[in-house]
């Protein structure tokens, strides 16, 4: 059996129990440009890579604000993150006006998932009988959504699936080459927890600076923002971006410069390397 049989709409189960169409979405988000998120217990960090088409042309957007206390970095189809963004911010200042009160992350993000599932246009009374994955005119939303917030709970950090899942990470990466930026992650998510509000942006510009992969990472191609206590939702200055990643790398450079010591036999005395 072969796989175009099963892919031509989000209607048709494969054999093997799969949607297609989704797996193409969820492919979509691996193909954009990275992001990443870190959190400790006061603040949110989100860092991305924009990278333009042409050099004749500027680079999508790829940080929104949702709320004061609520920002999104996406990866994937930029087109359907703005959608999503829009949708999001209507969340927020409908449950404002309503309940005179912020809208808590968690609430929020399991809105976001019905969104990614719900067929937009229909009645009320439907609209948890018509999904995604039962009409054929529909498609998944071709991105992932990393979701940073502060609540009365504390800092938050989801990350939204096409599928319509959500997950809560303490840190996470999407998007082309996110791999090298999750093994980063994966080695120091433990004590995330207790970092201030720079370590974490330092961090998350290591862990950016991974999925370039030798490429020279500039502040032109990078966006930083940040959420906190006392901290609302904003993008950090360019010049500011420029000057903590030309400060991490004279830090980099710096034991470079120091001749190593030798011993008498005339070997560095360095210790042998796992291969």
């Amino acid at each position: 059996m072969f796989r175009n049989q099963y892919d031509t709409d989000v209607t048709t189960w494969s054999p093997a129990g799969r949607l297609f169409q989704v797996e193409y979405a969820m492919e979509a988000v691996k193909q954009g440009a990275a992001a990443v998120g870190l959190r400790s217990a006061s603040h949110v960090v989100l860092a991305t890579v924009n990278k333009a088409a042409s050099d004749l042309s500027s680079y999508q957007k790829k940080v929104f604000k949702i709320d004061d206390h609520i920002g999104v970095a996406i990866a994937g189809l930029t087109a359907d993150g703005r959608v999503l963004s829009r949708y999001l911010r209507n969340e927020c200042i409908n449950h404002a006006f309503v309940y005179e009160s912020p809208l808590p992350v968690s609430r929020l993000v399991v809105r976001l998932a019905d969104k990614a599932q719900r067929i937009s246009g229909l009645t009320l009374m439907i609209l948890q009988e018509q999904v995604c994955t039962q009409r054929s005119w529909k498609r998944p939303y071709g991105v992932g959504l990393l979701v940073a917030g502060l609540d009365e709970t504390g800092a938050h950090l989801y990350y939204n699936c096409p599928s319509g899942n959500y997950f809560e990470y303490q840190a996470f990466a999407i998007g082309s080459r996110s791999q090298a930026a999750k093994t980063f992650l994966e080695r120091r998510f433990e004590s995330f927890n207790n970092y201030s509000r720079d370590e974490l942006i330092k961090d998350a510009i290591f862990a950016i600076k991974e999925t370039l992969q030798g490429e020279k990472l500039t502040s032109a191609i990078c966006t930083l923002a940040v959420v906190g206590k006392d901290e609302a939702f904003h993008l950090i200055d360019q010049k500011i971006i420029q000057e903590l990643i030309d400060s991490m790398e004279i830090k980099e450079d710096a034991p470079a410069d120091q001749a190593p010591v030798t011993d008498e036999d005339g070997s560095t005395g360095a210790a042998p390397m796992d291969i």
